[in-house]
C-alpha cells in the first residue's frame, strides 16, 4: 500500500505541485484572527456615544453628570415633577382679591413693577383710600422677604407678586415703616409665615403679628375678620364664604395665599384671599402630551391647594376624566405597600412636601417603575438621590440639590427633560446600530476562515487583509454609527423595558442574514476566481476587496433598524459620509499604491472588477432593506398597499440584476 504525505495529499487535491503549494500566501496567524473576530471596538463606541450625547444635552441646555444616565432616560417610564418653575413659568403676578368683608378687587398690570391697577367695580383704588383692601396689601408687603429694585427681583417670586402690588397702589414704602421683632420663616412644612412688627415710631409697642400662607393654615389661627375698619368674630357662615372663595378662585388655576393680622398669634384678624397667577410655560403642554403618548407617565407634585393643581394639571393636558389626586396627608396616612397600588392611578399630589416625594418615589420604584424626580430645594435631596434619574433645577435650584442630582435642567424646563429623553433613547440606537454592524462582520470574518479551513480550502484572507478589516470594522465607520442624528420618530416608542437584553430577536435575525449574505458573496467571488485552481494575488485582492466592500454596504444599512436608507438620506450623518469615504479611499491605495501592494499581496483591478464588486456587495443592503420593509409590513397594516408592493418589486428587479452581472 503506497505511503502518502501531507503534501502529496494536498497536491492530488488541488491538482497543483508542490512547490505552487510553497509559493501559497501564508496562513493567518491566530492573533489575528483572533483580534477580527473580538469586538473590542464596542466599549470605545459605547463611551463615546455617550460623551457626545452628553454634549448634544448640554446645547439643549440639560447638563449630565453621569454616562449611564444618558442611557436610563431611555427607560423612564415615570417623571415625577414640580409644579412651580417646570410646569409654569414661575413669573408671579397677582390677578384678584377678595377682602374679609366680600369685596371681589381686580388688579392689571404684570412683571416685578408698579405698572397696572387695582380696580374696585371699575374705580382705582390707591393708597388707603380702601382700608379692606390696603390692609391686605399692607399685610403682604410687610410679611415679605422680597425687594425689587429697577425692576428686578431679590426673592422669591410669590413675595415679589406682593410686592408689585404693593407698588401698583403706592404702598411699597410700608417695607421699611416698620422694624421686624420676630419672624417665623415660611417652610414647605407648615406652609406659612409670620412676622412680628412695630412701626419705628412705636418701637416701645409690643408690636403686631402678620401672616400669610395657605388658607387652611392661616385660617386656623383666625378668630376674627376684618371688616370696613372694625374686628368682628369669625363664625362659621363666614368660614364657608372663605373657602367657597378659596376655591373658586383655586379651580381658576390661582395660586391663594391668605392674609391676617393682630396682636396676638391665636387671635388673628383674617384679613382675606389673594390671587396669583403662575402661566404654564410655553409648549410643554405639547411635551406632555407627546411623552404620555409615547407610554411615560407624567405627576405633579406641588404644595398648592387641590383646586389649583388640577387646574393646571387640566390645562396642561396631565389631568384627564377619570384621573385621580391625593394629598400630602393622605399619603402619610398610607404605608408603602398601600400607596404602591394605588399610585399609577394617582396624576397630582398637593399640599405634598418634600419629604413626601421619597415615599412616592420608594412606591413607583416598587411596582417597576424607573421614575425621574425633579427637585430645586436642601430636601429634595434624598428624594432626587433615591430616584432612578434625579433632576435639578440649574436656576432655582440649591447646591445641595444640584450635587444629589444625576441631570441638571440649565433653563429649569421641562420641555428640556423631553428633549433629554429623545437624546437617551437615540444614542441607545445607535449602539444597537453599531453592534449589529460589527457583529454581522465579525461573524462574516470568522465564519469565512472557518469554512475554508473546514473544508480543506486555502485561506482567502492573509493575516494583514484580516488586521485591515479590523480597522474597518473598530475603525471611523465603526464609530461613525455612534453619531446618527437622533429619528425624529423615536420620541413616540414607547419607554425600553430595563431588562430587555440589547440582543432581539430581530437584531438577531438581521445580523445572522447580513453575515450570511457576506460569506456567500465573498466565497462566490472566491470560488469565481479560483477556477484555473491557482491562487494569485488577483484571487486574494479581489476577495479581500469584496470583504471591504461588503462591511461598507454593510455599514450603511446599520445606520438605522427601522428606516430604510432613502428615508434617512445618504448625507445626514456626514461623519458617516467621511468615514466611509477614507475607509474607500484607504482601500484603494492598498489595492493600487505599490508599497501597501507588496504589504497586502494585492494588485491592481480594473474599473470592471470594482463595478462587478460594488454591484455584488450592494446585494447585503438590499437585503436589509428588504428586511426592514417586511418587519414594517408585519406591524402596520396601512402599509400594505400598492406603495409597497411597488417598492417589494423594485427590491426584487435589483436584486435579479445584480445576479445576472454575477453570473
Amino acid at each position: 500500500m503506497p505511503m502518502y504525505t501531507l503534501s502529496t495529499v494536498q497536491v492530488k487535491t488541488y491538482r497543483f505541485s508542490r512547490s505552487r503549494l510553497l509559493s501559497l500566501p501564508p496562513l493567518p496567524s491566530y492573533p489575528s484572527l483572533a483580534v477580527a473576530a473580538i469586538p473590542e471596538g464596542l466599549p470605545i463606541v459605547v463611551t463615546v456615544t455617550l460623551a457626545l450625547g452628553v454634549m448634544r444635552m448640554v446645547k439643549k441646555r440639560a447638563i449630565v453628570k453621569k454616562l449611564p444616565i444618558v442611557e436610563t432616560l431611555g427607560c423612564c417610564n415615570v417623571i415625577c415633577s414640580d409644579k412651580t418653575g417646570t410646569l409654569t413659568k414661575n413669573e408671579m403676578t397677582v390677578t384678584h382679591l377678595f377682602t374679609a368683608d366680600g369685596l371681589h378687587v381686580e388688579v392689571t398690570g404684570v412683571g416685578y413693577n408698579g405698572t397696572g391697577e387695582v380696580l374696585l367695580h371699575g374705580e382705582e383704588i390707591h393708597g388707603f383710600s380702601n382700608t379692606s383692601v390696603s390692609k391686605i396689601v399692607e399685610a403682604g408687603c410687610i410679611c415679605n422677604d422680597a425687594v425689587i429694585r429697577n425692576n428686578t427681583l431679590m426673592g422669591r417670586p410669590t413675595e415679589g407678586a406682593l410686592i408689585a402690588l404693593a407698588m401698583k397702589m403706592g404702598l411699597e414704602g410700608q417695607q421699611q415703616e416698620y422694624v421686624r421683632l420676630e419672624e417665623n420663616p415660611f417652610s414647605s412644612e407648615q406652609k406659612w409665615m409670620a412676622v412680628r412688627c412695630v412701626h419705628h415710631t412705636q418701637q416701645d409697642q409690643p408690636g403686631v403679628y402678620y401672616m400669610k400662607g395657605a388658607y387652611e393654615q392661616v385660617i386656623r389661627f383666625c378668630s376674627y375678620y376684618h371688616s370696613k375698619g372694625a374686628t368682628l368674630p369669625l363664625n362659621h357662615q363666614q368660614r364657608e364664604l372663605y373657602q367657597q372663595q378659596k376655591s373658586y378662585m383655586g379651580s381658576s388655576g390661582l395660586r391663594v395665599l391668605a392674609f391676617a393680622s393682630g396682636s396676638e398669634m391665636g387671635n388673628l384678624s383674617f384679613l382675606g384671599l389673594v390671587g396669583i397667577i403662575d402661566p404654564p410655560r410655553s409648549g410643554v403642554k405639547e411635551a406632555v402630551g407627546t411623552l404620555i403618548s409615547s407610554g411615560v407617565a407624567i405627576k405633579m407634585i406641588t404644595g398648592d391647594s387641590q383646586e389649583t393643581a388640577v387646574s393646571i394639571a387640566g390645562r396642561l393636558g396631565i389631568y384627564t376624566k377619570g384621573s385621580q389626586s391625593l394629598s400630602g396627608e393622605e399619603v402619610d396616612q398610607m404605608d408603602l405597600q398601600q400607596l404602591s397600588q394605588m399610585v399609577p392611578r394617582i396624576v397630582v399630589f398637593y399640599r405634598a412636601s418634600p419629604r413626601h416625594k421619597l415615599k412616592i418615589v420608594k412606591s413607583l420604584q416598587n411596582i417597576g417603575a424607573v421614575v425621574a424626580m425633579t427637585g430645586d430645594g436642601v430636601n429634595d435631596a434624598v428624594a432626587l438621590k433615591a430616584a432612578d434619574i434625579g433632576v435639578a433645577m440649574g436656576q432655582t435650584g440649591t447646591d445641595v440639590c444640584k450635587e444629589a442630582a444625576d441631570m441638571i435642567l440649565v433653563d429649569d424646563d421641562f420641555q428640556t427633560i423631553l428633549s433629554a429623553i429623545e437624546e437617551g433613547k437615540g444614542i441607545y440606537n445607535n449602539i444597537k446600530n453599531f453592534v449589529r454592524f460589527q457583529l454581522s462582520t465579525s461573524i462574516a470574518a470568522l465564519t469565512l476562515i472557518s469554512l475554508a479551513t473546514l473544508m480543506n480550502f486555502p485561506n482567502p484572507l492573509n493575516a494583514m487583509q484580516i488586521l485591515w478589516i479590523n480597522i474597518i470594522m473598530d475603525g471611523p465607520p465603526a464609530q461613525s454609527l455612534g453619531v446618527e442624528p437622533v429619528d425624529k420618530d423615536v420620541i413616540q416608542k414607547p419607554p425600553r423595558n430595563v431588562r430587555d437584553s440589547i440582543l432581539t430577536r430581530s437584531l438577531l435575525v438581521k445580523v445572522l442574514v447580513s453575515a450570511l449574505v457576506i460569506v456567500c458573496g465573498t466565497l462566490f467571488v472566491f470560488w469565481r476566481e479560483l477556477q484555473d485552481n491557482l491562487i494569485t494575488p488577483r484571487d486574494t485582492t479581489m476577495t479581500f476587496t469584496c470583504f471591504v466592500f461588503f462591511d461598507m454596504f454593510n455599514a450603511l444599512s446599520s445606520r438605522s433598524q427601522t428606516r430604510m436608507v432613502h428615508e434617512m438620506g445618504l448625507c445626514s450623518n456626514k461623519m458617516f459620509c467621511y468615514a466611509v469615504l477614507g475607509s474607500i479611499m484607504g482601500q484603494l491605495a492598498v489595492i493600487y499604491f505599490p508599497p501597501l501592494q507588496s504589504v497586502f499581496q494585492t494588485e491592481s483591478l480594473s474599473i470592471f472588477d470594482l463595478l462587478f464588486l460594488v454591484g455584488l456587495t450592494s446585494s447585503v443592503c438590499v437585503v436589509s432593506e428588504a428586511i426592514k420593509w417586511v418587519e414594517r409590513w408585519r406591524t402596520v397594516p396601512s402599509s400594505r398597499n400598492s406603495g409597497g408592493d411597488l417598492f417589494m418589486k423594485q427590491l426584487l428587479f435589483i436584486w435579479q440584476l445584480f445576479m445576472s452581472m454575477v453570473i
